[in-house]
């Protein structure tokens, strides 16, 4: 089976649903395509700039490849500054092409097929300078945490 049908195949039956199914969907997704012997899996390319109160992560990605996105917590702006991929967004793959900009909600997860070397940077306020306490304040590592984090914000009154 070729790599562009087992994604489909894996996407045929996510349809509209509320934001936490579809992380969950996403999650059984993305075991799939990591048990997959036909999917190619890749480490990006990732290059980090920092700016008084912005961190920015710019990601690489080579046409023909595929990546599921970390759970953020918060709002987050993302650039797609080169090439074009299709993206899930509500339910359905879309076609997203350079220039494009947009501010993902929170607990946005996506999943995305790159149909040309394509370079796409996400955004985040902060003054914070190392990546791994950037990543343990911003991302959620599965769906329970961010669960979790939600929870708590409203526990708080956030």
């Amino acid at each position: 089976m070729e790599s562009t049908d087992l994604i489909q195949e894996l996407c045929t039956d996510i349809s509209p649903c509320s934001e936490n199914e579809m992380r969950l969907r996403i999650e059984e997704i993305e075991r799939k395509m990591v048990a997959s012997p036909d999917l190619v899996i890749f480490t990006p390319t990732v290059r980090e700039y920092f700016a008084p109160g912005i961190y920015a992560r710019e990601m690489s990605a080579p046409a023909g490849s595929y990546i599921t996105g970390k759970i953020h917590k918060f709002e987050n702006f993302n650039i797609v500054s080169k090439g074009s991929m299709e993206v899930l967004i509500d339910g359905k793959m879309e076609l997203i092409k350079a220039p494009f900009a947009v501010v993902s909600p929170p607990g946005t997860k996506r999943i995305a097929h790159f149909l040309e070397d394509t370079v796409w940077t996400t955004m985040h306020g902060t003054h914070e300078t190392d990546p791994v306490k950037i990543e343990a304040e911003f991302i959620a590592q599965d769906n329970a945490e961010y669960l979790a984090f939600k929870a708590k914000l409203v526990e708080i009154g956030g």
